[in-house]
C-alpha cells in the first residue's frame, strides 16, 4: 500500500489523537477517512460550480450558436 507522509503541529497532531480517541478509531483510519470526505466534499463542490456555470452560460451560448 502506497503512504502518504503529512506533517502536523504538534497541536495539530494532539487535536487529531484526541479526536480519534474520543471516537474510539485509530489516527490512521480517522485521518484517511477525513481526507476521502474531502475529496468527495470538493468534488461535489467542483460539480456544482460547473453545473452552475453550464447553466449560466446557456442562453449565451445559444445566441453565439
Amino acid at each position: 500500500m502506497v503512504a502518504l507522509n503529512v506533517r502536523f503541529t504538534e497541536e495539530e497532531l494532539t487535536a487529531l489523537r484526541e479526536r480519534a480517541e474520543a471516537e474510539g478509531r485509530s489516527m490512521q483510519s480517522f485521518a484517511h477517512d477525513a481526507v476521502v470526505r474531502a475529496i468527495n466534499e470538493h468534488s461535489r463542490l467542483f460539480n456544482e460550480a460547473a453545473e452552475h456555470v453550464l447553466k449560466a452560460s446557456e442562453e449565451l451560448n445559444r445566441r453565439l450558436a
